[in-house]
């Protein structure tokens, strides 16, 4: 398994690099951090063969390091016993790093979504735009759409992404609403009123949606995906929704 060192702390080192002496300190530091990473791997290996281990990065806290077990962050000592479950601050600065991390583990690069597959709704200037992985049986999906309401200047990408397993007619409804002449007036009218649209059929992107959601680790619904990639799940609220879009304006700025 190869071991990914973070690239933001090797790219702070390197750019210390100014004299040949410093440049020469810097691959040591380099090396050395990729060299600590690899005997804490192979020592969680050996300690726990039965769990799979994910990246492991240097923390700023000396001597701890942190692994991802799936989307979940834990902290662990080079001696691969001492485990933290929680959040790492960063006190001075104000920072919870452990939720900065998740942010950047779970994100999905909106380039790479096949947006044609997707409903597509611009309001205003349509300048901020994200995509929702939803279900029109959703209850939830439901109660996002409602707070969505007020939302302007947004370009929304919604991918029908029918549960069967949880709303056996969703499917059907999902393909009614592609299938209907105007696919947002049939998506609000379900969505808002409950009223299904006229069961029809045609080429419809619906099942590529749910591999897509599969493929992507999207296991739920609402799933939103800002364009700066970052996942916010669940039915949030409008204030919630609002400062989630504009955090990404705050990322962008650092």
């Amino acid at each position: 398994m190869t071991i990914k060192v973070r690239s933001t702390l090797t790219a702070l080192v390197m750019s210390a690099a100014l004299t040949a002496p410093c440049a020469a300190q810097t691959a040591q530091t380099v090396q050395s951090i990729q060299s600590a990473s690899t005997s804490i791997m192979e020592t969680l290996k050996t300690l726990y063969p039965a769990t799979k281990f994910g990246e492991i990065n240097p923390t700023p806290w000396p001597g701890v390091f942190e692994v991802a077990l799936g989307n979940q962050l834990a902290y662990v000592d080079a001696s691969g016993q001492y485990f933290l479950f929680g959040h790492l601050y960063d006190m001075k600065a104000q920072r919870d790093l452990t939720a900065e991390r998740k942010d950047l583990l779970t994100r999905i690069d909106f380039a790479t979504l096949p947006l044609a597959d997707a409903l597509k709704e611009v309001r205003g200037s349509g300048a901020r735009s994200f995509a929702i992985f939803s279900d029109p049986d959703c209850p939830y999906c439901r109660k996002l759409e409602a707070d969505l309401k007020d939302l302007t200047d947004v370009t929304i990408y919604t991918f029908l992404m029918p549960l069967a397993s949880l709303h056996p007619d969703a499917r059907a409804k999902a393909i009614a609403v592609w299938c209907a002449g105007d696919r947002i007036s049939a998506w609000r009218a379900l969505m808002g009123r409950d009223q299904v649209p006229k069961a029809q059929d045609c080429p419809h992107p619906v099942d590529r949606n749910v591999a897509l959601a599969e493929r992507l680790g999207v296991s739920g619904t609402p799933t939103l995906v800002a364009a700066d990639g970052r996942v916010l799940a669940g039915a949030a609220g409008l204030p919630q929704i609002e400062a989630w879009l504009a955090r990404g304006n705050t990322d962008a700025a650092r």
